[in-house]
């Protein structure tokens, strides 16, 4: 395979909502490119881009994956990415390497929570935005409502360049910066046609549009936009080529992926005036620092994706940050460690190439890495560490039960290989409520991940509902009596204790002694205590009971009968009266939410809110998106088990939370009674 250097690279992710039509449109420029020799199609399970099992099952990207193109002598490495919400890790792993961003809309049902979404994260991430307008093909498509929806949620940066016109059955393509139109056969390879009176229209009613977006490029061309004055073809073609790479136009093309309508203009656009990687002159260091793109410098890449494969081991997908690898070449890991380049390759799907080399701003993938893993940096002197991919908080937690003894004793080993490959999952070993949990980015996503551990590792598990770690403490202080005796025959037990049960401070048990004249002999005041401490593993309600103050200040005892065991069961006595005695009642976790939601859904959020037994504490403007409100709440962990999947529903994906536990409160009488019946069953 040829190398190709720096400036003949262009990484772009196609981002947008689910099933606007981003995997086909890899389809058709791998198609065109001659990539491929036959076009496939999601419905059919036999596109490149979506080769997992998973995928293919359930007709939808679920991971971001490479692919490569070669056109006009430029290598477009593509990064198709999941639309859904549950998959954002992919989004922001695709966005850390890209150097541009192409988000599809739905010509059908324009603008979506998807659209906004990925232009959000691209915005964020600083990579340039294009968008394409999918499905002209069909009957319902609505470029103008598109276009219209674009501009009016994202500016007048929004800059027309490649627009449909129907003709009866037919559909032209016009360029506004060559004035050409085109019809496209079958083969998707297209041919230019005069313009008609009815194109012409729709030239003029885009080309304000156009001028207007490209005059905010530059002075001169602002000043010949208001004079009224014409933007050569020049020009504006050179105006696009800055305006992408600075973010001061967001261009729009339109077609169909599915019958390569349009195909072609985009990839020309790609390799004509999409950035190449030096573009952004330097790369972000993970201590705050830059660092200056060498072409020429010492070599170094980063790690931006790994893969769990049960025949190939880890797969490790980076991106060269620095100089040009090559094999066998031997890179330091900023950890410390150092890894031999052996085998790299360059990837379509699951097809994998190996090269001999990659230059600066490439992609590509290196298997079986011992100590590296996502986010890591490799470099020569092992002294550069590029700043991380930051995931979202994963809310959404289930436990995790092995369906046999077989699967238990491989559970653990396989949820860490797929920890390893998906940094939006936890894991935790919950031992207050013996739960193994998981937690991820939304139901989908665990579904997910259960499907995996079945085809993957031959691992069958179920997903349950989490319980709560649920507490008590008592709210009276009481003196009582445990007293244990029982005479057998031979020597008996023997243990008697007067405790003052109170209040405590302290998280667990204060214990203390004022016992005096020796009523309790010093050697049994640690076995007071350890029975105490046994006992409080469960309460009156069956959850264990802290906070617990108890002073031994009196007792007895027999010189013969009384020994560690006795005191520790009189103290167990004790216990027993205290939880009858003094008034025990039951906490649960509440903890601070953060609910970043757009300004008209703030009532609605609020509301349910109400009905989740949250406290608003107030609001504020969101700091990182514009026309987006914070509003500030109390709220039990008890009611929040499915918020993911409800604040997504309540806020049409727009909404996003952030929760902590800070503490412990007492449950509500009414609900007391229903906990403690559930603990019971």
């Amino acid at each position: 395979m040829a190398t190709f250097d720096t400036k003949a690279i262009r990484n772009l992710a196609l981002l947008g909502h689910g099933a606007c039509g981003k995997t086909s449109l890899a389809e058709a420029m791998l198609y065109l490119s001659g990539k491929t020799d036959r076009l496939g199609k999601v419905a059919d399970g036999n596109t490149v881009c979506d080769f997992d099992a998973e995928e293919q099952k359930r007709g939808f990207s679920i991971s971001a994956a490479l692919a490569h193109v070669v056109w006009k002598d430029i290598k477009i490495n593509l990064i198709d990415t999941p639309g859904y919400p549950d998959f954002e890790g992919e989004v922001l792993q695709a966005l850390r390497v890209a150097g541009s961003a192409v988000i599809v809309v739905d010509g059908k049902s324009g603008v979506e929570v998807g659209t906004e979404l990925a232009y959000a994260s691209a915005t964020e991430a600083g990579v340039p935005k294009v968008f394409f307008i999918n499905k002209c093909d069909d009957a319902d498509y609505h470029f103008d409502k598109s276009f219209d929806e674009l501009r009016e949620r994202f500016g007048n940066t929004i800059c027309p360049v490649f627009i449909p016109c129907r003709i009866g059955k037919d559909m032209a393509m016009i360029d506004l910066i060559e004035n050409k139109a085109y019809t496209y056969a079958e083969n998707g390879k297209r041919s230019e046609v005069p313009m008609t009176d009815e194109m012409k229209g729709m030239v003029d009613h885009y080309k304000d549009a156009f001028n207007e977006a490209v005059a905010m490029t530059s002075e001169d061309l602002m000043a010949k936009y208001f004079e009224g004055e014409e933007i050569t073809r020049d020009e504006a073609a050179l105006a696009l080529h800055e305006g992408i790479i600075a973010g001061t136009i967001t261009p729009v093309y339109c077609g169909s992926a599915a019958k390569m309508w349009g195909v072609i203009a985009m990839m020309d656009a790609v390799a004509e005036s999409f950035p190449r990687f030096t573009a952004k002159k330097v790369e972000k260091l993970e201590n705050g620092d830059t660092l200056a793109i060498d072409v020429a410098g010492d070599p170094a890449l980063f790690v931006f994706k790994t893969v769990a494969d049960p025949f190939v081991g880890q797969m490790s997908y980076f991106k060269v940050m620095s100089g040009t690898i090559r094999r066998d070449m031997a890179l330091k890991n900023a950890n410390g460690t150092t890894e031999k380049l052996a085998h790299f390759y360059v990837m379509n799907g699951k097809k994998q190439t190996e090269v001999d080399e990659l230059c600066c701003g490439d992609i590509g993938m290196i298997a079986k890495l011992s100590n590296t893993s996502t986010n890591d940096t490799l470099s020569l002197g092992g002294n550069i560490a590029y700043s991380k991919i930051v995931y979202p908080t994963p809310y959404m937690t289930q436990a995790i039960l092995p369906a046999t003894a077989a699967d238990e004793s491989k559970m653990s080993q396989s949820i860490a290989r797929m920890l390893d490959e998906d940094l939006t999952l936890r894991y935790e070993n919950n031992k207050e409520t013996s739960q193994v949990l998981i937690s991820g980015l939304g139901d989908t996503h665990l579904s997910v991940l259960a499907s995996k551990l079945k085809s993957r590792f031959g691992v069958n598990v179920r997903l349950d509902t989490p319980k709560i770690a649920y507490r008590e403490r008592i709210t009276k202080t009481v003196d009582l009596q445990g007293k244990h005796k029982k005479q057998n025959g031979g020597s008996g037990q023997y243990g008697d204790v007067w405790i003052k049960f109170s209040p405590g401070e302290e998280e667990g048990l204060t214990f203390t002694v004022s016992v005096v004249g020796g009523a309790v002999p010093k050697n049994f005041y640690p076995a007071v205590e350890k029975g105490l401490q046994d006992a409080m593993a469960k309460g009156a309600y069956g959850y264990p009971l802290v906070q617990l103050k108890a002073d031994l200040h009196d007792g007895s005892y027999h010189d013969v009968d009384s020994d560690e065991l006795s005191f520790r069961t009189a103290a167990q006595i004790a216990y027993k009266q205290c939880l009858e005695k003094a008034a025990p009642v039951l906490l649960e976790p509440i903890g601070d939410l953060d609910i970043t939601v757009p300004e008209s859904l703030v009532g609605t959020v609020m509301g349910d809110l109400n009905k989740r037994r949250g406290s608003v504490m107030g609001m504020d403007p969101s700091e990182k998106r514009e026309g987006y409100t914070v509003v500030h709440a109390i709220v039990p962990k008890a009611e929040l088990v499915d918020y993911p999947i409800a604040l997504r529903a309540l806020t049409k994906g727009f909404g996003s939370f952030e929760y902590k536990v800070t503490g412990y409160e007492v449950v509500p009488g009414n609900l007391t009674a229903k906990i403690a019946s559930v603990e019971k069953n």
